[in-house]
């Protein structure tokens, strides 16, 4: 017998008669079998054939049948057991490894679970290849197995398991070959463990990127088999993975040399030497994101950093057991850093940030975000404005011991700053904030002021002699302390805004606003005054008179004070709204009737949540208006049937209606 396709069923055994193979075929190979049918009745000549058949084909490796077969006599008699389970796993074994199309492998892995399981067992170096003179044998409609890892797999909560594993990786292989391979959670029975990863690492050695969450019953054992299995994964990214230690970690770092991205959080047994071996091996590596992991410490941390230096672009470090030492070397290894964020890092002292900037080699930083660490203070924030001249982006989050004189420092140090975002840092004032905006230059874009309580309503006691016209976004969310008086002077300060988010503000008056408004030279193109609750029509009817060719979205949800009066100025002025939102207002049916007259008005997305005073009597409006609609939202609407709802969701097909 010369060749070999998927037609052809061949068992490898050990019998009484000796070692071979019996070769079953549609149509028996008479070239082998010179005797025309492979098939006896007699037990001699079967065990002729056994013994012959060894001297063709040695097996690949030595096989293992249990007893299927009874010998009474002169009588030759199988036992009565399912088909499937006739064969042993090494006969099946050495037949699913000779199948060399991706239909047939998917085929046989829909029989039965244990056949599926089998062939996920099967490593790439253990399949047969035909012969190049067996050509003939394949007809041109055979699939050719792709292996360039186009395919992207999801598995969530309870469709996490080893057999859905297993079928993507026989599934997929086919198919453009998987790709990315994503598990979150696991199913509480039968949830995913070593034995499904494995699988994947045996099919699906195209694998470049797998993440991990939340699967406490993988570990070292899974991880290793894709270091091994997958030599082309370039980003890694486990979360709450107890069972995952360093010595996963060391085999991806000394088998995957393309890995390019490594994201490691709530892992509490990968450790310094893990860290140590990503920055040995792994000279590619660009991204770097490390979250409480209690055994990562400075050894690993400045080990990975001064190891993949000259590559390393992107670092996230977060709630780790670092001190000044690790931040010391960032400053001087980090040449290549472009985004550098450190939270929660309760070691680290004003001294260690002091160092990280003044060492000088953070030229390439563009972005930087510090969340919660004690260390951040003034004196070290100067240093960084001084010691990253390239600082495009700043955040800073519940740095307490930044002030005033801090942040003044640090907008003259550095000059190309382009966003500044402060969240709940309490000891800056209205001061601080308008010193940032007269010193930041001509490039700062956007300013954003989260949750920060130390700013008071109170009106600057010198004008301010350098506007900053570079200005485009002002968000100012949840500051109580932000009022009418405040919002002037930033009004006249910056008078290019374009998008303004003043959500939470609930102190703010139509006085302010309207400063603010008629300040504006360029126009408005979005506008959030969402839980402004003493605004009024006025605000709305002015917003529409002042920005009528600009305006593109507007926010006035929790306004309860706004009536139909806004309505029917939006609908006479505003020629350019695609979304409107008066959730919780005080509109009506009448102003949904003028709005839905309004032929200029082409509104894409319309929220009127929680306005109890829209009835059934509004079907007819929101019907004109759902030409042009293609999101709805009519929650608690208590005044609109769920017939009327349903007749809506009939009509306006093309449009996505919450209710």
């Amino acid at each position: 017998m010369t060749a070999f396709n998927a037609r052809e069923v061949v068992i490898v055994g050990k019998t009484g008669f000796g070692e071979g193979y019996i070769a079953f075929e549609s149509a028996c190979d008479d070239e082998f079998y010179s005797g025309g049918s492979c098939y006896s009745s007699s037990p001699m000549d079967l065990g002729f054939l056994l013994s012959v058949g060894s001297k063709a084909y040695p097996p690949r490796k030595r096989a293992r049948i249990s007893s299927q077969f009874g010998f009474g006599g002169s009588n030759f008699e199988q036992e009565k057991k399912a088909s499937i389970e006739v064969l042993p796993e090494e006969c099946l074994f050495e037949i699913f490894r000779r199948l060399h199309g991706g239909k047939e492998r998917i085929t046989c892995a829909s029989v039965s679970k244990k056949w599926l399981m089998l062939l996920s067992s099967i490593r790439p170096s253990e399949k047969e290849i035909p012969k190049s003179d067996d050509t003939e044998m394949t007809t041109g409609d055979e699939d050719q197995e792709e292996t360039d890892g186009f395919l992207t797999r999801s598995l969530e909560g309870k469709k996490a398991t080893d057999v859905r594993l297993a079928a993507i990786a026989v599934g997929t292989s086919s198919r453009g070959g998987l790709g990315k391979l994503s598990i979150r959670g696991s199913n509480s029975f039968r949830g995913v463990t070593n034995l499904g990863l494995s699988a994947v690492a045996r099919g699906c050695p195209s694998l470049k990127a797998l993440s991990l969450w939340n699967v406490s019953s993988i570990g070292d054992e899974g991880l290793i088999e894709i270091a091994k299995g997958c030599p082309l994964l370039e980003k890694l990214d486990l979360c709450q993975c107890p069972s995952i230690s360093s010595k996963g970690l060391i085999a991806i770092a000394e088998n995957c040399p393309n890995l390019t991205a490594l994201n490691i959080e709530s892992c509490p047994q990968i450790g310094n030497e893990g860290m140590q071996a990503i920055g040995k091996s792994c000279s590619k590596l660009q991204s770097i994101a490390i979250r409480d992991c209690v055994l990562v410490g400075d050894h690993g941390v400045s080990s990975l950093l001064s190891s993949a230096s000259s590559v390393l672009t992107k670092v996230k470090l977060q709630a780790l057991n670092i001190t000044d030492f690790s931040l010391a070397v960032i400053g001087h290894y980090g040449k290549a850093v472009t985004s550098l964020v450190l939270s929660g890092l309760q070691n680290v002292s004003e001294r260690g940030f002091w160092v990280m900037g003044n060492a000088q080699a953070l030229k390439s930083l563009i972005s930087l975000t510090i969340t919660s660490c004690r260390g951040t203070t003034d004196v070290s924030l100067e240093a960084i404005g001084k010691g990253c001249t390239n600082l495009k982006q700043m955040c800073l989050r519940k740095c307490c011991f930044v002030s005033d004189n801090g942040l003044l420092a640090f907008s003259k140090a550095v000059g190309s700053l382009e966003s500044l975002q402060l969240e709940e840092c309490n000891r800056v004032t209205q001061s601080g904030i308008i010193a940032a905006l007269s010193n930041c230059g001509a490039k700062l874009r956007s300013l954003t002021l989260v949750k920060c309580m130390g700013i008071k309503d109170i009106v600057a006691g010198e004008p301010m002699s350098s506007p900053c016209t570079s200005l485009r976004s002002l968000s100012i969310r949840n500051c109580p302390g932000f009022g009418s008086a405040s919002l002037a002077v930033v009004g006249k300060l910056c008078p290019q805004l374009r998008t303004v988010d003043l959500s939470g503000l609930y102190a703010m008056t139509d006085a302010g606003i309207l400063s603010l408004l008629e300040s504006l030279e360029d126009g408005l193109v979005k506008l959030n005054l969402s839980g402004c609750v003493n605004l009024t029509d006025e605000v709305a009817v002015a917003v529409a008179r002042l920005h009528r060719e600009t305006l593109e979205v507007l926010n006035l949800d929790g306004c309860r004070k706004i009536t139909d009066a806004s309505l029917e100025a939006i609908a006479a002025n505003c020629l350019f709204l695609r979304e409107l939102d008066v959730s919780k207002s005080g509109i009506t049916d009448s102003g949904l009737a003028v709005l839905s007259c309004a032929e200029q008005v082409a509104l894409q997305v319309l929220s009127i949540s929680g306005c109890s005073e829209v009835s059934n009597k509004s079907l007819s409006s929101l019907k004109r208006m759902g030409q042009s609609l293609l999101g709805l939202n009519l929650q608690h609407c208590t005044a609109i049937s769920n017939r009327s709802v349903e007749l809506l969701i009939e009509s306006l097909w093309r449009c996505d209606i919450l209710a």
